[in-house]
């Protein structure tokens, strides 16, 4: 997995306890506590990865271990060395054969409410289930 070009690349020896911001994507291949909020951009989890962390972002790509929850405004994808334990909201979610998923997920148009935005309220989703 080699991170996109003009992504911001945290590796794998580094570790990181607070809160990350930002305006532009993100590959995270170290260890994080605490929260990540990308609002409109592209969040990489590595597959080196240990998240203990909720994440926010446009979308969301996950190689690695996150323990927390994921909210996206477009799409999450759990690629087939992904472990997650937490709850999901997106609009879209793609999960590879030996991903693994512990919580609720959430799916919901928001292009019908007028373009990508997170979803302000969880509970006002239109679809819902449980893996």
């Amino acid at each position: 997995m080699k991170p996109a070009e003009g992504s911001t690349v945290i590796g794998r020896s580094v570790t990181i306890r607070g809160e990350v911001t930002g305006q532009e994507e993100l590959y995270l291949d170290g260890s994080l506590e605490g929260t990540v909020s990308l609002p409109e951009n592209r969040l990489t989890i590595g597959p080196n990865a240990r998240i203990t962390a909720d994440l926010a972002a446009g979308d969301v790509v996950i190689y690695g271990f996150v323990e927390g929850n994921i909210r996206a405004a477009g799409r999450i994808e759990l690629r087939d060395s992904a472990v997650v334990k937490g709850d999901i909201v997106a609009e879209r979610l793609s999960i590879e054969e030996n991903a693994s998923i512990k919580g609720r997920v959430e799916l919901s148009d928001v292009s019908a409410r007028g373009g990508r935005q997170l979803p302000a309220n969880p509970a006002a989703t239109t679809a819902s289930t449980t893996v």
